[in-house]
């Protein structure tokens, strides 16, 4: 099997799928690797560490795309490498394709095989490779917050700890998963007063568990949703239904009553946003501001910090990785019941139902086609 590490193309996306010690392990397992130029240098790898690992470096991405049999990305593909696509190839990436029904038509289209990172999922209902990046984007979520609160950034002018004598700021997050968790663990390390509203009894138990009792938990209602976003300062969209469309828990009418200058960073973007105002923005300019409210809304966070993002991501992504290639795709599948549920489209079927339902399309168990 010929593996092909693809450059990113997406607006300060830095990180890259695959490290020079995944190429290595890949190598190890009978693969051949192709990592396309440049495509580890924003994550501090140069083509050269590639190399020593036993990769060959390809100058053209249309040449890395062509010679795949099984290409490793880190985004979904954009418009521009759609031509790419072809029956067979195997891609290995994170897709998020309920909010991107033209990608989901071209995969489908042209036969291709999507291995969707975010929804590969164990028997006990854990999304390990999504997680480290859920991890990351929820501890980032309160930097990025605490950032845009300040004035001279567009916000309400409020510390997010406050000192002595006055107030701190209240951060309010909906959704008690990884997100919500660790977006929680840093705001309050930060000194804020940190509200959290969960469905899950047993996740509130877990959230309370944690923090010692530090953090608020209430059940997430519209009732609750309601109150506690209009006295947010910065609010956290972390609510997630793998594969599927992110449901808007949060109206344009509400976002119009919250405070002027508070903030909403909805992690949730890459999933369409729980916020109705949420759109998509980019690092470089990664903010709007609507009825007096600066919304946060990049869709790759973790592209920010790509050193961390890239090694961690590799972590859990390799494994799998490795797997189909000394299995073959089609026995891996068979033998791991996660790796299956990672198969979003396959040979010109939709195989992962959430998807079909988000954009009305028929579904085929992935089963019924290998």
């Amino acid at each position: 099997m010929l593996i092909s590490v693809i450059k990113e193309i997406k607006p300060q996306e830095n990180r890259v799928g695959l490290t020079p010690a995944g190429v290595q392990a890949l190598e190890e397992a009978g693969a051949a690797v192709v990592v396309e130029t440049g495509a580890g240098v924003g994550s501090g790898i140069a083509d050269a560490d590639y190399v020593r690992a036993g990769a060959e470096i390809v100058e053209q991405a249309a040449d890395a795309w062509a010679r795949a049999d099984l290409v490793v990305k880190v985004k979904e593909p954009l418009e521009p490498e759609y031509s790419y696509l072809r029956p067979g190839l195997l891609l290995y990436t994170y897709l998020h394709l309920a909010p991107h029904p033209a990608l989901t038509r071209a995969l489908v289209e042209r036969k291709v095989t999507g291995i969707a990172y975010e929804t590969i999922e164990t028997g006990n209902g854990s999304l390990p490779l999504l997680e480290p990046m859920s991890e990351i984007a929820g501890k980032m979520s309160i930097q990025v917050g605490a950032h845009f609160l300040e004035r001279a950034a567009g916000g309400r002018g409020v510390l997010l700890g406050g000192v002595p004598g006055v107030n701190p700021a209240d951060v309010v997050i909906i959704g008690g998963g990884i997100v919500g968790r660790s977006a929680a663990r840093v705001a309050l390390g930060m000194g804020a007063h940190v509200t959290i509203l969960e469905r899950s009894p047993r996740q509130m138990h877990k959230i309370d568990d944690l923090f010692g009792g530090h953090v608020t938990t209430i059940m997430s209602q519209p009732v609750t949703v309601d109150t506690w976003t209009r006295r947010a300062d910065l609010l956290i969209g972390a609510v997630l239904i793998p594969g599927a469309a992110a449901p808007q828990v949060v109206s344009r009418k509400l976002v119009s009553d919250m405070k002027d200058g508070s903030v909403i960073v909805d992690v949730a973007v890459d999933q369409g946003g729980c916020v109705e105002t949420t759109k998509v923005t980019t690092h470089a300019e990664p903010t709007f501001v609507v009825d007096g409210v600066v919304h946060y809304g990049v869709s790759n966070m973790p592209g920010a910090v790509p050193r961390t993002s890239t090694f961690a991501l590799t972590n859990v992504t390799l494994p799998y990785l490795v797997d189909i290639v000394r299995k073959g795709f089609v026995a891996a599948c068979r033998d791991e019941a996660a790796l299956a549920a990672g198969v979003n489209t396959y040979d010109g079927h939709v195989t992962c139902a959430a998807v079909a339902d988000s954009q009305r399309l028929e579904f085929t168990p992935l089963e019924q086609l290998l």
